[in-house]
């Protein structure tokens, strides 16, 4: 990871910002694409499959697999391989996604409540966005942030998820310093003119605990290092992972024609994960299985303001 004032102090000179809106840009249009695909009965599969082929035939590549989380599910859920799960009635489906291009890295999330029933979770989480971004510029202590996140959310009768929130975004290095809590932390940190961020308020129901675990489940990975195996279907996997997945996180659905079957692929997974060359980004869950909503934005810090660029 970067670390934070060397980033700030060289930000203006190596951010290339129009590159940077161009892949937001990509990215919203992708985000709201899933949106609109999401429906009862509609395999996630599917809409994944979809939404990441859009923006590879737009000539972009993917910052990280199409998140498609579901109710108690905060983030990290992405579809398995050959997987046949659809969306239900009553389902809160939190689509997080980003376009990448020469490092630059897009985020943006939405949530579909398809139960009706959570409207006002959902607007909280997004009216909690607006009152955010309407205070980023240049300056701005990080604690404030979450000061406003974390009373739009309370205010509306629900509690924001502590252990998640906004990050700063590096070229090839999604969730980089500084962290922005959706509570006022006490972070004094100060946003910097160039700096792009993403602030992502993560809201639950008023009687659950407002914090995220690890699930066992595993479906998007990282490179780490090359550790050989002695599975031969492991190493073809790895070879894979090396030739075209060694910067930004992975499905493991996309390595399929590395191998013969879905035994040989989630084998040699598993394997590179024992070996330490690859490592799992588990679905992150609600402890107390609270219902939960996301809203996100990508932006850049002006002077006096920001640009949001995961916004048409």
């Amino acid at each position: 990871m970067v670390n934070y004032m060397d980033y700030v102090n060289n930000v203006n000179e190596t951010e290339n910002k129009e590159e940077a809106r161009e892949v937001g840009k990509i990215s919203y249009e992708a985000l709201m694409k899933a949106k609109d695909m999401i429906k009862p009965g509609a395999k996630l599969i599917d809409v994944a499959n979809e939404v990441e082929n859009f923006v590879i035939d737009k000539g972009y590549d993917i910052a990280f697999p199409l998140n498609l989380s579901i109710n108690d599910e905060a983030a990290h859920y992405t579809p398995a391989y050959m997987n046949t799960k659809t969306f239900g009635d009553n389902d809160v489906v939190k689509v997080d996604f980003g376009a990448a291009k020469d490092g630059y890295l897009g985020d943006c999330a939405v949530t579909v409540d398809l139960s009706g029933e959570y409207s006002n979770l959902v607007d909280a989480t997004k009216e909690a966005l607006e009152n955010a971004v309407s205070i980023v510029k240049a300056g701005v202590e990080i604690k404030e942030i979450g000061k406003i996140i974390n009373k739009t959310i309370v205010d509306k009768g629900f509690i924001p998820i502590k252990n998640l929130g906004g990050h700063g975004v590096n070229i090839h290095e999604l969730h980089a310093e500084p962290f922005i809590a959706n509570f006022d932390n006490g972070d004094d940190t100060k946003l910097v003119e160039g700096r792009r961020i993403a602030i992502e308020p993560f809201a639950t129901l008023k009687s659950a605990k407002g914090l995220v675990t690890e699930s066992e489940t595993a479906e998007i990975f990282g490179f780490v290092e090359d550790n050989p195996s002695r599975l031969p279907y492991a190493r073809n996997i790895l070879s894979g992972i090396k030739d075209k997945y060694n910067s930004e996180p992975f499905a493991a659905r996309w390595l399929a024609d590395k191998v013969k079957s879905k035994f040989e692929l989630y084998s040699g997974i598993n394997d590179l994960i024992k070996m330490e060359s690859i490592e799992p980004y588990n679905v992150l869950v609600e402890i107390s299985g609270g219902m939960v909503a996301q809203t996100e934005y990508e932006m850049i810090v002006e002077k006096d303001s920001c640009d949001i660029i995961t916004k048409l």
